[in-house]
């Protein structure tokens, strides 16, 4: 009875497990995600003590990765809705990965300047723009819309385990080997990536453009998508605002890492990896979440718990550090994962396939354009008022981002509904 019971409920959760293309795109994706964590802490790690950046020059830096999804992203929608989103994913990771490799050669050849990190970190935003919108607009042509929860829980661990074990490593193979090194390894994950969706079998079927709709008229489109549904116009403008002060938050707290509270590279690592564990429990929970409560009220609990605990941010001393920073950041993940798995699946769920491409640029635009416009906040704070004053307005100011979604027709969504094309 035991076992039968085992078998159904196997049978009943896992058929994923048994398709191919999925597999594929996940475990490239698992890969190429852990390389990013290498990335993630050698870049800022690189500028603020070989390259000696303070507080401005860190948002430049913060600014010029991010800056693309402002600048480029409502173009690349409608761009990326026009052809196989499967090719550009592939050409975004090689690309990606041949720009990351060349800053680890500069970095080994000691040629490295604060101003070539920002020109490739623009450069490399400009390609992700064009993965990540084309990304999530290629899951739903993937995968059949009732496991679109289930995909994005999928994705979302592998995100937050290769945040767990990923700085962890980053640390210390900075640590011993220097931060260049640490960058051939994710150039290396790109490659890995982009071999595992050449492997892909599934090819999506583009429709041609109807005559006389250009290129504005499509934009407008998705704007409208976004704009005139009023649960996605909350949902957009809750993660825009959060996004907008955690960015700040995240400048002036890396550089009150590093110059105040004494951490280093393997510190910063450990740090990072034990505060995943949170984002990795979130993950695992989320669809059940919001089975029981909703999606809407799982939505909304997300919100909260990613902007609220982090208000003692900027108090913590620096005996305290480690465990105190930990349970705030895990805390601040867990909700950041169930708010994303649930408001993605949704919004992935009732907008037709040949929308998704300008859906996901839309609201990439809106909620990740705020990034680098946080990012030269906290820095233009941390230079005028120092750091933990700025991360204490950031902090205060991010803390109502909940309020959006409290207030708004998001309440009511209880399940992920059927789309309608």
């Amino acid at each position: 009875m035991v076992w039968s019971r085992l078998r159904r409920r196997r049978i009943a959760w896992s058929p994923l497990w048994r398709h191919r293309d999925f597999l594929l795109l996940w475990g490239g994706q698992t890969v190429s995600r852990v390389g990013d964590q290498f990335t993630g802490l050698a870049v800022p790690y690189l500028a603020a003590y070989v390259l000696t950046a303070g507080p401005g020059e860190m948002g430049i830096l913060g600014a010029a990765g991010t800056a693309p999804f402002l600048v480029f992203g409502l173009l690349v929608g409608v761009w990326v809705d026009r052809r196989q989103r499967r090719s550009v994913l592939i050409r975004a990771d090689l690309g990606r990965g041949a720009m990351i490799g060349a800053i680890a050669v500069l970095g080994v050849a000691g040629l490295l300047h604060l101003t070539y990190l920002y020109v490739f970190s623009f450069f490399i935003g400009v390609l992700t723009v064009f993965f990540d919108v084309a990304y999530q607009a290629y899951l739903p042509s993937l995968v059949d819309r009732k496991l679109l929860v289930d995909a994005n829980s999928k994705l979302e661990i592998s995100n937050t385990l290769s945040g767990s074990v990923g700085p962890t490593v980053a640390g210390a193979v900075i640590q011993l080997f220097t931060a260049p090194i640490a960058m051939f390894l994710d150039a290396a994950s790109f490659f890995v990536s982009a071999g595992s969706l050449a492997a892909v079998r599934v090819r999506e079927t583009i429709k041609a453009a109807a005559p006389g709709v250009t290129i504005l008229s499509q934009i407008r489109e998705g704007l409208r998508v976004v704009v005139g549904d009023r649960r996605l116009r909350h949902i957009a403008t809750c993660t825009a605002w959060g996004n907008f002060f955690s960015s700040a938050v995240f400048n002036a707290l890396f550089f009150l890492l590093l110059k105040e509270l004494g951490f280093e590279a393997f510190s910063l690592g450990i740090l990072f990896g034990v505060s995943s564990i949170g984002g990795i429990v979130g993950a695992f929970v989320s669809g059940r979440i919001s089975k029981r409560i909703g999606v809407g009220p799982a939505i909304i609990l997300g919100a909260v718990l990613f902007s609220l605990p982090t208000i003692p941010l900027p108090f913590v001393t620096a005996d305290l550090a480690i465990p105190v920073l930990s349970v705030i950041l895990s805390v601040g993940l867990f909700g950041n994962l169930l708010y994303n798995i649930n408001q993605v699946s949704f919004r992935q769920a009732i907008v037709p396939v040949r929308l998704q491409g300008r859906l996901n640029a839309t609201m990439r635009t809106i909620v990740w354009g705020t990034l680098p416009l946080g990012a030269l906040t906290g820095g233009f704070l941390g230079e005028v008022i120092g750091l933990r004053a700025a991360i204490l307005v950031s902090v205060l100011a991010g803390a109502v981002s909940f309020l959006w979604v409290l207030f708004s027709p998001v309440r009511g969504i209880r399940e992920i509904p059927e789309p309608a094309e």
